[in-house]
């Protein structure tokens, strides 16, 4: 499946796993734009924009808290444990649009979070940021200054945390090689690292099994899931 990299594995130094919504599908975890996926009960223009949190903070608080209940009884599955086990052979960076933490329960020890964190919350005005530790006894819930807390994520519209973003186009441009994981590569910017990567002649892979807006600018593409996929990816580094 990988015989690609198979001469290259030696050489291979700094990996970037780029993951999406697809890699923790498989963990119980619905994605946005599959027929099952998130959207497909709810407007999406309701639930995932500032406006629109503004209009009905408790509508957003109540979906938000239903979907951290389904993240927190999730478990990290071989796809994020191989990623995790792929330290052992190289520096692996992960760069995830997913706002679950699975990388980390993983044990992935360098993950962006390039669309923030669902245990995470943020004051809607102040500075004030913590990571939610209980359920909350009003919804919504309201900060110290006396204005809305919002889960810490990022919504349609809003921009990415410009450190991290920063940070993730470095480690793009500086791997030796990509491999893009479940997600379908339509959103801006995460889907530009992959082009980050390329300009630097780094060897891209696409884990997913369905044909991407990326497709054609691979040199491997697998049409599996990570879960199916990544621990034979492994076992090519484990005999090197």
């Amino acid at each position: 499946m990988f015989e690609i990299i198979k001469d290259q594995v030696q050489n291979i130094k700094k990996i970037v796993v780029v993951t999406g919504a697809g890699i923790s599908q498989e963990s119980g975890i619905p994605t946005f734009r599959g027929k099952d996926g998130l959207w497909r009960n709810h407007d999406a223009m309701k639930l995932a924009t500032i406006d629109a949190f503004y209009d009905n903070p408790e509508l957003v608080w109540t979906w938000y808290n239903e979907r951290r209940a389904n993240i927190f009884a999730a478990k990290p599955n071989p796809g994020h444990k191989a990623i995790a086990e792929l330290e052992k052979y190289a520096q692996v960076s992960v760069l995830t649009q997913n706002i679950d933490g699975l990388h980390q329960k993983a044990g992935s020890t360098e993950v962006l979070e390039l669309h923030g964190s669902i245990i995470k919350i943020k004051c809607s005005v102040c500075d004030y940021k913590e990571e939610i530790t209980s359920e909350f006894s009003e919804i919504p819930p309201i900060c110290k200054c006396g204005n809305i807390l919002r889960p810490d994520v990022v919504w349609f519209g809003e921009s990415l945390p410009q450190d991290v973003w920063q940070k993730a186009m470095i480690l793009a441009n500086q791997c030796d090689l990509m491999i893009i994981v479940g997600t379908s590569l339509v959103v801006s910017p995460a889907n530009t690292l992959p082009i980050y990567a390329k300009q630097s002649h780094t060897t891209l892979i696409e884990i997913n099994p369905e044909i991407t807006e990326m497709s054609s600018e691979m040199d491997l593409v697998v049409r599996d899931t990570g879960a199916n996929s990544l621990p034979e990816l492994v076992s090519l580094f484990k005999q090197n």
